[in-house]
């Protein structure tokens, strides 16, 4: 599925895209370095495990294209006249790769959001119907299931708290519907913010990633998974040369908790926040703004029951030091709900350590 989020003159996409076409190709999955000859040994490893997911979403009918606030006399007139229409199925495609040979796949939360039935495809023409196990849209992330009654082909994930700006990277995918499409480049940038949400952090490659790569594995010279190609910025929808992965070591974590139950939690303190300004800074002595302002709290809430006021200023939760909102966010969400965990805040010029037990973010906090 295809969303957009236009900023300025240019087009944030996640990689999803409409219409399917082709199969991904596959193959075994040992470890490779890339050879002076190129890719291709790499390639032939790792491409097995690449899958190629085709979504259907739901199909509204509307009756005779009429409102439904028509009084019955008109109706009764016109519906005759009128045949009944009925929208065509949504469908999506997208990327996936698969983990475990009990058939457990990760591929993007929106290529699978509002899917009644997903379709995995293998390259040697096998089919299958993949069970949603979980879903998670904060991080882009989903994992799904299918049955094989022979082994299948698997990638493992490597660590990408090691990687550095200019290594190589592979990209595969099924961009625009050419499965098997295999894409190389480097790592462009590192814990990049893109404004998609809490857990921005994402890898930049100039890596070829294009409509239909959502959900595929970047894989790094050894042949292992060090992100999820989830968007990428252009204008008009296709490569440009920036694309954004989700870091694996985030990924990992994500797909054990839904491997569990299906449902992720994290934590949730109750505060609204904003930067510190210059000026605020200027006047305390920081040579940048640093720490989230709490702007509110949350009646009922863990922030509330901890003593956090309007004005502070929080500069450390737990063991993370608070140098932008991101930092607080994400410190939190990630943090065990029920847990304790202490904040150090600013009042009124004055450090103070506050006690705080985390609570639980709900879907509508989300």
């Amino acid at each position: 599925m295809t969303f957009f989020l236009t900023k300025t003159t240019s087009v944030l996409a996640l990689t999803g895209a409409l219409m399917a076409t082709s199969a991904l190709t596959l193959a075994p999955n040992p470890a490779h370095a890339v050879p002076p000859g190129g890719y291709g040994d790499l390639v032939e490893a790792v491409s097995p495990a690449v899958v190629f997911i085709e979504v259907e979403g739901k199909t509204d009918q509307v009756r005779n294209g009429l409102p439904g606030n028509l009084p019955d006399e008109l109706r009764r007139r016109f519906e005759d006249m009128i045949p009944d229409q009925r929208s065509a199925p949504r469908a999506g495609l997208g990327s996936g790769f698969i983990i475990s040979e009990a058939g457990q796949i990760v591929t993007n939360a929106h290529v699978v959001d509002g899917a009644e039935k997903v379709k995995v495809k293998l390259s040697d023409g096998r089919k299958f119907e993949a069970e949603v196990l979980g879903s998670d849209p904060m991080t882009d992330i989903a994992l799904l299931k299918i049955k094989a009654d022979a082994n299948l082909p698997t990638v493992s994930f490597g660590p990408s708290d090691l990687l550095r700006v200019g290594d190589e990277v592979v990209a595969v995918g099924n961009p625009f519907g050419l499965g098997g499409t295999v894409t190389s480049g480097i790592i462009s940038a590192l814990s990049r913010n893109i404004n998609a949400g809490t857990f921005d952090d994402f890898i930049q490659t100039d890596a070829a990633i294009n409509q239909g790569n959502s959900g595929g594995p970047l894989f790094n010279n050894a042949g292992e998974v060090i992100g999820v190609n989830t968007a990428i910025i252009s204008p008009g929808g296709g490569s440009v040369g920036i694309g954004f992965a989700v870091p694996s070591d985030l990924v990992q974590t994500v797909v054990a908790d839904l491997a569990d139950d299906g449902k992720i939690a994290r934590g949730w303190l109750g505060v609204n926040i904003r930067p510190m300004s210059e000026e605020i800074a200027d006047v305390l002595g920081y040579d940048s703004p640093r720490g989230a302002v709490v702007e509110a709290v949350s009646a009922d809430s863990p922030a509330a029951t901890a003593g956090l006021r309007k004005g502070d200023i929080i500069l450390s939760f737990g063991d993370t030091e608070i140098n932008e909102l991101r930092d607080l966010t994400r410190a939190v969400a990630t943090t065990e709900p029920l847990a304790e965990s202490e904040l150090v805040v600013l009042r009124k010029g004055k450090k103070q350590t506050l006690a705080v037990t985390v609570g639980i973010l709900s879907p509508q906090e989300a």
